[in-house]
């Protein structure tokens, strides 16, 4: 029991890595608040978590948005006191197209739900965090880290670039309060995130360069599970990562290295 008296948040947490996530930090012995837009998810999730022994409660927000992201940390604190643990993870794919045709509110969707979603999430946590020391993890991606080779993915790489640039900076203002921030970059994984992308004229970008053997060396181009990512995720939350701050861990079977 690693996580024994703890609280965790998870946003997007009703499906995913998300989802895996939340589950085992929660058979590690924190108490779980999972977040997410859609509603019938998250009550699913804090159910599941319950059935097998744990503590969880759901909340609906829009990461996106101040006041909804504000009382649903006030939430965590009105009934548990305290907090400890911050995953970072909601965020959607968006629009995938040359950047001449991707529309204005649809770069805009990206940046709030991915960029600005992870930035309300860590700024009304922060206060509480504080308090004890803690840790922020959030969910970046090969993609606009160490891979730029999948080029229809405009908005959604600028936006995860941004992610692992706001994790850096604040992992040096956050380190004198004992609060580490550490950042994932997950390769293909098995997820629903693919059923919020949306694609216009991906036939006019390059092809991208392939590997011969498939794109995840180490598998042979199986992507990873949510599940081998909530490893990952419960390593930074623990005490097992106390002396890592401010870093950039790959997740992707080697992927990256093949198509960066």
């Amino acid at each position: 029991m690693q996580l024994e008296g703890r609280v965790a948040l998870v946003t997007g947490a009703g499906s995913g890595i998300g989802k895996a996530s939340a589950i085992l930090l929660a058979q590690e012995g924190a108490r779980l608040a999972v977040l997410s837009r859609t509603e019938s998810q998250i009550i699913e999730v804090a159910e599941t978590i319950r059935q097998n022994g744990g503590q969880a409660m759901s909340l609906v927000a829009d990461v996106a948005q101040p006041g909804p992201m504000q009382q649903a940390v006030q939430q965590i604190i009105d009934q548990w006191g305290r907090l400890d643990i911050v995953f970072a993870n909601a965020g959607i794919n968006g629009m995938w197209a040359p950047v001449e045709e991707l529309e204005p509110e649809e770069w805009d969707e990206v940046m709030n739900i991915n960029l600005k979603g992870t930035f309300l999430t860590v700024k009304y946590s922060v206060p509480y965090l504080r308090k004890q020391g803690g840790s922020i993890i959030i969910d970046s991606s090969v993609n606009g880290t160490r891979m730029f080779s999948n080029t229809e993915m405009v908005a959604y790489a600028t936006s995860k670039a941004g992610q692992a640039a706001f994790g850096k900076i604040i992992a040096l203002q956050l380190a004198r309060q004992h609060i580490r921030v550490n950042i994932i970059c997950p390769g293909a994984i098995y997820s629903e995130i693919g059923d919020n992308t949306r694609s216009r004229h991906r036939e006019r970008i390059r092809k991208r360069i392939q590997y011969q053997e498939g794109i995840v060396p180490l598998t042979g181009g199986k992507p990873g599970t949510p599940e081998q990512v909530a490893q990952l995720v419960l390593f930074l939350a623990s005490d097992a990562s106390s002396h890592i701050t401010g870093t950039e861990i790959w997740i992707d079977g080697g992927e990256s290295l093949v198509e960066g």
